[in-house]
């Protein structure tokens, strides 16, 4: 079975529009196999499709997927169980899982906007 990792050792997501499947397998510590895989069983995930049937995942669907991860890896929801949780209550599992790294940029993002006015 996979390691469970903590969100927090997570990088911090890159202000960026798209990431590519490899991106995101990166910045989630998920193999591009397994997201293909969770696109088909949770409906909330839908990653933009473009030349080629390229996937381009945008900010929101890596926190959808680190939201998955921890549901499956760190909570201990079967894939099931973990597609009934979200589709039951989405916005408390988004506000469960807040990681520092996020927490960190969004301090940086307003320094930067004081240190401007």
């Amino acid at each position: 079975m996979l390691e469970a990792k903590n969100n927090d050792e997570l990088p911090p997501i890159p202000p960026k529009r798209y990431f590519t499947i490899g991106e995101v397998g990166e910045l989630c510590a998920v193999k591009p196999h397994v997201l293909r895989y969770w696109e088909a069983e949770f409906p909330q995930l839908k990653p933009v499709k473009r030349r080629g049937n390229r996937r381009y995942y945008q900010r929101q669907d890596v926190i959808l997927i680190r939201q998955i991860k921890s549901l499956l890896y760190e909570q201990g929801y079967t894939i099931g169980g973990a597609r009934q949780k979200m589709t039951d209550s989405p916005d408390e599992v988004a506000a469960s899982r807040v990681s520092s790294g996020e927490i960190k940029i969004l301090i940086r993002e307003l320094e930067e906007v004081i240190k401007s006015l």
